[in-house]
């Protein structure tokens, strides 16, 4: 069985973004690259929001062609094209992009399904609106969190509004970076 991971950069104040969703405050070196990437190595699918989708369609597919291309724009790119897309979205149908479904219609039936194959974690990239949905219907299992050295007062809120309590347990996989960067893993705890 598979787990549905979110992972998000946020604030120490606990946002994913500034209030017109900006996100130049999150810090990251190649420290942080590397690690990431060797965490997603392993993985074969991705699930985002429309919007946080069309964001990466637009840039990561081709990102390894450009001239100024990075070591992590080169291997982040040919990770984005070689795993499953999975988009949240309930205006985009039957599109022709490569290694892509979208999922729009009971979704939450749909990813239990998901969930039920034989496979890695599937990580939920950003997606403040698709994660607090998911959550809402009891299919998130864990947060791959990187809390970021900074109190933005206000923006989106990765945790709020929440129907009801979630009770986490911190898992022994916690990293601080050169960065100032810290990584947080949760699991939800199902037990009560």
């Amino acid at each position: 069985m598979r787990n549905l991971i979110s992972f998000m950069h946020m604030s120490l104040d606990g946002y994913v973004a500034g209030p017109n969703g900006e996100m130049n405050w999150i810090q990251f070196d190649q420290e942080l690259f590397d690690h990431v990437g060797r965490r997603l190595s392993d993985g074969d699918s991705a699930m985002y929001g429309r919007i946080t989708w069309q964001m990466m369609e637009n840039y990561w597919p081709d990102a390894a062609k450009k001239p100024n291309a990075t070591q992590h724009d080169i291997e982040h790119s040919q990770w984005y094209n070689r795993i499953r897309k999975l988009v949240l979205s309930r205006t985009m149908k039957d599109a022709e992009w490569p290694h892509t479904t979208f999922l729009g219609d009971d979704i939450a039936r749909q990813i239990r399904s998901i969930k039920q194959q034989a496979g890695p974690d599937i990580m939920l990239f950003g997606s403040p609106t698709a994660t607090h949905a998911l959550m809402d219907m009891d299919l998130v299992d864990g947060f791959w969190l990187f809390v970021n050295p900074v109190i933005l007062g206000r923006g989106i809120s990765l945790f709020s509004p929440v129907k009801d309590q979630i009770r986490l347990r911190l898992l022994p996989a916690t990293r601080q970076f050169d960065c100032g960067v810290t990584e947080l893993n949760y699991a939800v705890d199902r037990s009560t």
